[in-house]
């Protein structure tokens, strides 16, 4: 089976920072897309940050500037380091891929089991 494993979460001040990292194991052939995403307390998941196998990334508005999305491909790890925090960037934060368990295999979406961010004023 394929896991992701999140870590980085925690409790920071206003404008300080925070790096996530998440890395995927067991069988896995090919990665195509990673991302993060981020669910509040009442509010539906939204999408945070984006970034292609060849490196092009995407951002929401509210983030773009402050955080920075990565992925070290040989290693299977996606990171978003976290800049600025803003307290209503508090979320349960998810690292989400799109990848193969073999060269025969659908492409799947697999998810991290999520790690607190809060940010207080």
């Amino acid at each position: 089976q394929v896991q992701l494993a999140e870590s980085g979460g925690g409790l920071v001040q206003a404008g300080g920072s925070l790096s996530l990292s998440c890395a995927a194991s067991g069988s896995i052939f090919s990665i195509n897309a990673m991302g993060w995403y981020r669910q509040a307390p009442g509010k539906q998941r939204e999408l945070v940050a984006t970034i292609t196998s060849a490196g092009s990334t995407n951002y929401r508005d509210s983030v773009k500037g402050r955080f920075t999305i990565s992925r070290d491909n040989a290693k299977n790890t996606v990171y978003l380091q976290m800049n600025s925090l803003k307290p209503e960037d508090t979320a349960v934060y998810y690292c989400n891929t799109n990848l193969r368990t073999s060269w025969r295999s659908n492409w799947g979406v697999y998810w991290g089991q999520g790690t607190q961010v809060t940010v207080s004023s």
